[in-house]
């Protein structure tokens, strides 16, 4: 379970705030500075975003405009630093880029932070679902290859030689089939423990936020 645990953890440091697109050709020729610093705002970008789309538009010919985006990011930083959205953010495992007013983040910040618990345990539940699931998927495979051998070892014709080949291919079916299936015996203990986490903290939490 700590492994699992540590794993969400860990994938909620990914700064998902980086990987989003800057603007368009077409954004950047018809100056759509308004529209895309209100985005950004609505977000969380900091301001240097701006230096982003510069560059991202400097190949078209096109200037920014300052005064209007970052007028129209402080309209959607509005939206953005409530505690609605912060719990929305850190359920989402979105990062936060410290954009927010002190005044602003004495409600931002407990809700983000409420919802990023939320989100580790979703995550932890989530990755011992794949975990298991790749697990069964080997016992299905390893399974068919053994079935596949032992038809193969009933065949007329064959020489010792191959034979003893196919038992040990066998005897390597076997040791396999016996890890996936250990592994999908961890996996549902890792997934079942990770489950119960996760309806302690949303229902310690959750009902704050309307989540249960």
């Amino acid at each position: 379970m700590r492994f699992v645990i540590a794993a969400a953890i860990a994938a909620t440091g990914v700064v998902v705030l980086a990987g989003c697109t800057t603007m368009t050709k077409e954004q950047c020729l018809v100056g759509a500075w308004g529209e895309k610093g209100y985005q950004d705002g609505l977000s969380g970008y900091r301001p240097s975003r701006l230096d982003d789309h510069a560059q991202a538009c400097a190949k078209y010919g096109a200037a920014p405009n300052p005064s209007a985006y970052l007028s129209a990011r402080e309209d959607g930083l509005r939206t953005y630093c409530t505690w609605e959205s912060g719990f929305r953010q850190g359920r989402q495992g979105n990062s936060y880029g410290g954009v927010c007013s002190p005044a602003e983040e004495r409600d931002f910040l407990p809700a983000y932070e409420d919802g990023r618990r939320i989100y580790v345990v979703e995550q932890a539940v989530s990755s011992a679902e794949s975990a298991l699931n790749s697990a069964i998927s080997r016992i299905e495979s390893r399974e068919d290859k053994l079935e596949a051998k032992q038809r193969e070892l009933r065949q007329e014709g064959l020489t010792d030689e191959q034979r003893e080949r196919i038992r040990d291919r066998i005897r390597e079916v076997r040791g396999e089939l016996q890890d996936a299936r250990r592994d999908a015996r961890r996996a549902e203990e890792e997934l079942r423990y990770a489950e119960i986490e996760a309806r302690a903290v949303i229902g310690a939490i959750g009902g704050r936020y309307g989540v249960w």
